[in-house]
Parts: C-alpha cells; sequence; structure tokens
C-alpha cells in the first residue's frame, strides 16, 4: 500500500505572502499527495480495465490523473523548498553559471519573469541532459510542457491559485515577491548534485559538462 505523506516547509520564512495565501496553497499540494496515493493503491487488475480505449477509459482517465497529481506533487515540493528558509542572497556556483548564460543577473531575472507572465502553470530553471546547459521552461500545467531527462533547479508556480489571494491579478508582483524569496542555499545544493553526476559520467563516458563546481 502507498502511503505517501506531504512534506513540511519553514512557511513562517517566506515574507512578502501571507499565511493564509500559504495555507491555502498548502491544503491543495497535499490534495495531489492524497490522490496520488489513491491512484498508486488502484489494483493492476485486467477485468477493471477491458474498456480500455483512448478517446475515454478508465485507463485512460488513471493514468491521466496519475501523471497530473504526480507532476503536482513533485513541483510542489521543489516549490516551496526552493522559497523557504536558507539564504535569499544570490550567490554560487548556480548564481555563477546564470551570470555566464545569461550575460547578467537582471536578464535572467527578466527572462524568468517574462516566462512566468506567459504561462499558465510553472516556470523551472532546468539543465537539460542533451546539452548540459541552462533553459527555463515554460509549462501551462503540471503534465503539460514537461522535459524529459531535464534537472530541476528553480521552479515557480505561476497558476493562479499560488496567489490571488494576496496580489488578485498582479501575478508581475507576485513573481517578483517570489523571486526575493528564493532560497539559493537549495538552489546550489541542486545544482552541485548535477554537476557532480554529470562530472562522474564524463569520466565513464567522456561526455563535455561545461560547469565546474571547484
Amino acid at each position: 500500500m502507498y502511503n505517501l505523506k506531504p512534506k513540511t516547509f519553514d512557511l513562517e520564512t517566506v515574507k512578502g505572502i501571507s499565511k493564509k495565501q500559504l495555507d491555502e496553497h498548502y491544503k491543495l499540494y497535499t490534495g495531489y499527495v492524497s490522490k496520488l496515493n489513491e491512484i498508486w493503491n488502484t489494483p493492476y487488475i485486467s477485468a477493471n480495465f477491458t474498456d480500455s480505449n483512448a478517446t475515454y477509459s478508465k485507463m485512460r482517465s488513471l493514468k491521466l490523473g496519475e501523471t497530473y497529481s504526480l507532476d503536482g506533487v513533485k513541483l510542489h515540493n521543489l516549490y516551496f523548498e526552493n522559497m523557504t528558509g536558507g539564504n535569499n542572497t544570490p550567490y554560487g556556483p548556480i548564481f555563477n553559471a546564470i551570470i555566464n548564460q545569461f550575460s547578467s543577473y537582471d536578464n535572467f531575472i527578466s527572462y524568468l519573469t517574462n516566462v512566468g507572465l506567459s504561462v499558465r502553470g510553472w516556470a523551472v530553471l532546468t539543465i537539460d541532459s542533451l546539452d548540459n546547459m541552462l533553459h527555463i521552461i515554460g509549462s501551462d500545467s503540471h503534465d503539460t510542457g514537461a522535459v524529459w531527462q531535464a534537472f530541476p533547479i528553480l521552479v515557480m508556480d505561476v497558476y493562479e491559485h499560488a496567489y490571488f489571494m494576496d496580489f488578485g491579478t498582479d501575478r508581475k508582483k507576485y513573481i517578483s515577491t517570489f523571486i526575493e524569496n528564493i532560497n539559493w542555499d537549495v538552489l546550489n545544493d541542486r545544482f552541485e548534485k548535477y554537476v557532480s553526476s554529470m562530472q562522474l559520467m564524463d569520466i565513464n563516458k567522456k561526455r563535455y559538462c561545461p560547469y565546474n563546481i571547484y
């Protein structure tokens, strides 16, 4: 039996977003955890899925619900983690990588903001395994626009549920507030884990990794 538990986050450390807004958002996240448990505890019994069809069927509904719930859990875990606690001052290897690729921090923030204003769900700074470079991916929903074999570094929720109580239609102000709460300790930890794994792969496969964390 699957019995995943929601992670806990120090929401009290978030500045500029109300406790009510954060608490209601967290409730939504726990709902994804609950539904994922329900889906993963569905028995693997062939008789339940004899109507399988790509237009409408029990299996299709189950699989669509699975990816939506699963990505909803993962993305919210990453989002709450990288906006709570820690050091809100940009620094470290990930900051240097951002400067190198985007030419300046202001360019990065501008691009991230405009991605966040242009999509309906998520803006995600990733390193893609295809080129080992940073990319800011826009996604309209949890499982639409997601990129396989990409490693998320920074996750920003831009669904209306993430900000509407506090900011109304002013998504840009919410994005600016979120940026001020970025936990750069978390970003550097994620980045260093990726680079370390790629450096091990480089030794074995002679693949090029453009980053050096040392």
